[in-house]
């Protein structure tokens, strides 16, 4: 602005100043070195500009006593030629004037006059819109902090609040978000069921934001109830996948699904009978008391809530006394590492089996230092359960057995 007001009037200087009730200091200059860029309103030829009707003009200023008193004009550099438009706002405040000054007498042109008022609506214009901008990005940060704080108070809702102490058993879980400010889908839980079995579940429903949230809801305690009316775990997820089926009947929207691990616990002399079954979702991981990682995986389960005839499976393993179990979800094992490659399956089991982790509260702590490790190669949120038995007698012999089950 101002380069171009010096070139308008053939001048050597031009400033933009802003007043306040004792300084008149400049914004932006051509031509005026630094250290001559504030002066006192009082004696300022500026302060005059900014409260005269329309362009400010002193065509010699030795001839006019009301300058003589601005440093400008009786040192240096010896202003004799002012000219002023001042910056008015849209609301009528005066912030202050976009100047012109030469070192000798002269008359200025109806058309420069015209320009630098020109000028300084668009310096006015131009510091609105800077308001303007700083305004938007305050509220824009006062949402975004009150979108954060709404989607924790949310997310928190969707996770259980504590675990449940477990007689025998350690249970520790974590969810690590990628956003502050989006709702994700994964969810777990711990519940007791009848008698001494107790039931526990891990997912991660399709999507972000509300939708993500209300399936989550829906799912969490869909799969609870059919935990109650029927707890062997292929029924709990054909039950959730007819849940789901129901939902989406009649909708043109793409399918709600999800992935799943359901588990029953039953506990015995030296530790628990776990019975898991999956539904699209990465395998467990066993940590045994030596530690050796074991896959528990389910074959053949399949995704919940998206197809005509989905096909369950489940297995049962043991959780020995000193042994430990980690569910976790894809958000894990999509990361990527450092050299660009995906961390899977193998490559988590490999990292447990170096951190050698021989608790819960241990794989919990594995598993965030594995996500810090990874950094900026996690893209998605990742939620933990970890189940383990005090190491206090000698494991059992592993048993297995294998079953199956197909909706209808």
């Amino acid at each position: 602005m101002t380069s171009l007001a010096a070139r308008i009037f053939h001048a050597p200087i031009a400033t933009v100043t802003l007043v306040d009730d004792e300084w008149v200091r400049c914004k932006a200059a051509h031509g005026l070195p630094p250290r001559l860029c504030q002066g006192s309103r009082a004696v300022s030829l500026g302060a005059a500009a900014v409260t005269h009707d329309g362009v400010y003009v002193v065509p010699d200023t030795s001839a006019d006593p009301r300058a003589s008193a601005d440093p400008l004009v009786r040192g240096e550099p010896g202003v004799r030629f002012y000219a002023a438009a001042p910056i008015v706002t849209s609301d009528g405040h005066r912030l202050g004037s976009v100047n012109v000054m030469d070192t000798r007498p002269r008359q200025a042109t109806s058309e420069q006059l015209a320009s630098l008022r020109d000028l300084a609506a668009l310096v006015a214009g131009e510091l609105e819109l800077r308001l303007t901008a700083s305004r938007t990005v305050a509220a824009e940060r006062e949402l975004r902090a009150g979108a954060e704080r709404l989607a924790r108070t949310l997310q928190r809702t969707l996770l259980p609040p504590a675990l449940p102490r477990v007689p025998g058993l350690h249970a520790a879980a974590a969810y690590h978000p990628v956003s502050a400010d989006e709702v994700g889908g994964d969810f777990y839980d711990l519940f007791p069921l009848d008698g001494d079995r107790w039931g526990f579940f891990l997912g991660d429903v399709c999507g972000k934001g509300a939708d993500a949230a209300a399936l989550t809801s829906l799912v969490r305690y869909t799969l609870r109830a059919a935990a109650v009316y029927d707890p062997d775990p292929c029924a709990v997820l054909a039950n959730l996948d007819a849940v789901l089926q129901q939902e989406h009947a009649g909708s043109t929207a793409p399918p709600p699904y999800c992935t799943a691990v359901f588990g029953v616990l039953e506990p015995d002399r030296d530790g628990f009978t776990v019975t898991l079954a999956g539904g699209g979702h990465p395998p467990a991981l066993m940590v045994r008391t030596g530690g050796s990682i074991e896959a528990v995986h389910p074959e053949g389960g399949q995704l919940i809530g998206i197809l005509r005839d989905p096909y369950f499976a489940q297995v049962r393993t043991r959780l020995n006394a000193g042994d430990a179990l980690l569910l976790y979800t894809d958000g894990l094992i999509e990361a990527r590492t450092e050299a660009g490659a995906r961390l899977d399956e193998e490559g988590l089991a490999a990292y447990l089996a170096a951190a050698a982790p021989a608790t819960a509260d241990d794989l919990l702590t594995a598993v965030h230092k594995l996500i810090a490790a990874l950094g900026e190669g996690v893209s998605d949120d990742t939620a933990v359960l970890a189940l383990s038995v005090p190491a206090y007698s000698t494991a059992v012999p592993l048993q297995e057995s294998w079953c199956s089950m197909t909706t209808t």
